[in-house]
């Protein structure tokens, strides 16, 4: 009878809870080290948390819009939230309650499919050991494979340390029982820009600090700017090209400091500056797991680190801080190192969603890949003002985007703006792993009428003549 694998996982998020059920699933015996809770901050304190916030912010935004649709209070307000009080202290309990059953939900998957949960910190000890710190004591857990999940933290600025009542990082919002009464939030990447979207919804005043032209600097610029117009539509203050350097209480409110002196004054601040890998003082190096400049594991396509044996996944790996990355890094070391068949990771595959209203999903080839030279797709932009499903439920501000190669017409990439792009951009990753053409794509039947239809109406507008031969010649 074969020796079984021994396989020790650190963290319990996305990779490594996804690593461990598939270990399972092959014959592994795994052991999950977890010192912050099943689900990693993806469920506990970033993803599920946030978007549970998102979801009730866009409630509020809906019934923002409702006199649209000819829809009135008794009283005839047009504004239906006037009649809508936000208990922040009861949003923010459902919030950390749908976190903690999610969290549990997946530990009792993982028990049932016979993985054992170590409760504590985890060290590596070479690459063929993981020493375990538990309340009860050192475990020395001998291993075949280690995978390394061990995810990130929120970055910090020096002058501005969290306190977790006025300055806030951005695990510690759900610690708010009251609404903020002007909220500053610095950086206008994808965590300020849903938080502040999500805050201005709840009827918060907000001013969002950008160091740069525009919010969501990483993102589409198209996307972007329609973000932006929609933000300063809203009463969203923006301070554009502005460093925060400094966060300070003072009385009951913060102050918070910029790069050319100005300050900024409000009752709370959130700070989402980044995030900082947590691969310091695990063993990794001593290990001969190779980091990079800012602290990465590097890893290859099938999650392997420098150290044989040794795998990565997830946020601390920096491939995409993303759970469903994170998920399908897991999924593939595991397959790998217990001899499944094994797809390499394919960035280029990967879609993401960033959870604003509209909301803004991406996958692909970008804009930023044909400005600078790096491909020769062929782009066509659609406004969804004019799609008649839009029309009906009373938003204009969207597009679709569609990249594909010029002479096969596969589709190579896509953006989507519009409320539920999250699960618009589907059938946008398929055609783009499935290499499928715009022509078979806009053959596919869309229903009408339907936001979708927009995705099928820009590939029809990417056919040339001819193009159908020509891609079933080169495919």
């Amino acid at each position: 009878m074969p020796d079984v694998t021994k396989v020790v996982i650190i963290g319990g998020g996305p990779g490594g809870y996804e690593a461990a059920l598939v270990g399972a699933q092959l014959g592994g015996e795994v052991t999950l080290v977890d010192s912050d809770g099943i689900g990693g901050s993806a469920v506990l304190t970033d993803c599920v948390p946030s978007k549970s916030l998102i979801a009730t912010s866009n409630v509020m935004s809906t019934m923002e819009q409702a006199s649209g649709q000819g829809l009135y209070s008794p009283a005839g307000d047009e504004d239906l939230t006037l009649t809508v009080t936000t208990d922040l202290a009861a949003v923010n309990t459902r919030v950390i309650q749908l976190a903690e059953a999610q969290s549990g939900d997946i530990a009792m998957r993982l028990v049932k499919e016979g993985v054992r949960i170590v409760r504590g910190k985890a060290r590596l000890e070479g690459t063929r050991a993981v020493v375990a710190t538990t309340e009860f004591g050192e475990e020395r857990l001998e291993a075949d494979v280690i995978l390394v999940s061990t995810g990130a933290h929120p970055r910090v600025l020096p002058d501005a340390m969290p306190d977790g009542e006025r300055i806030l990082d951005w695990t510690q919002v759900y610690n708010l029982t009251e609404l903020p009464e002007h909220l500053i939030v610095v950086g206008s990447g994808v965590t300020g820009a849903e938080f502040a979207n999500a805050y201005d919804a709840l009827g918060v005043r907000v001013t969002l600090v950008s160091s740069r032209d525009m919010v969501l600097p990483g993102e589409d610029p198209d996307a972007a700017r329609v973000l932006q117009d929609v933000f300063e539509r809203r009463g969203i203050t923006i301070i554009s090209r502005a460093r925060a350097v400094s966060a300070r209480r003072e009385g009951d409110g913060v102050v918070v400091g910029l790069e050319d002196g100005r300050e900024v004054v409000g009752s709370h601040v959130l700070m989402a500056v980044g995030s900082i890998p947590n691969t310091a003082g695990i063993g990794l190096e001593e290990a001969g797991v190779e980091l990079d400049k800012r602290g990465y594991v590097t890893v290859d396509k099938v999650s392997r680190t420098s150290a044989r044996g040794v795998y990565g996944a997830g946020d601390c790996t920096g491939v995409f801080a993303l759970a469903s990355v994170a998920a399908m890094q897991g999924r593939i070391a595991m397959w790998h190192a217990l001899g499944d068949a094994v797809p390499q990771l394919r960035q280029e595959t990967i879609a993401s969603n960033i959870f604003t209203a509209p909301e803004i999903a991406t996958v692909g080839v970008t804009q930023k890949d044909i400005d600078e030279g790096h491909s020769t797709a062929e782009v066509v932009m659609m406004p969804l003002a004019s799609n008649a499903r839009a029309k009906m439920q009373g938003f204009t501000d969207g597009f679709v985007k569609l990249f594909c190669l010029p002479l096969t017409g596969i589709i190579v990439g896509g953006v989507i703006v519009a409320p539920t792009a999250s699960e618009l951009i589907h059938a946008v990753s398929l055609a783009v792993a499935q290499r499928i053409s715009v022509d078979d794509f806009s053959h596919a039947f869309t229903v009408y009428p339907s936001l979708s239809g927009s995705i099928a109406e820009a590939a029809r507008r990417l056919h040339t003549h001819g193009q159908t031969a020509t891609a079933q010649l080169t495919n």
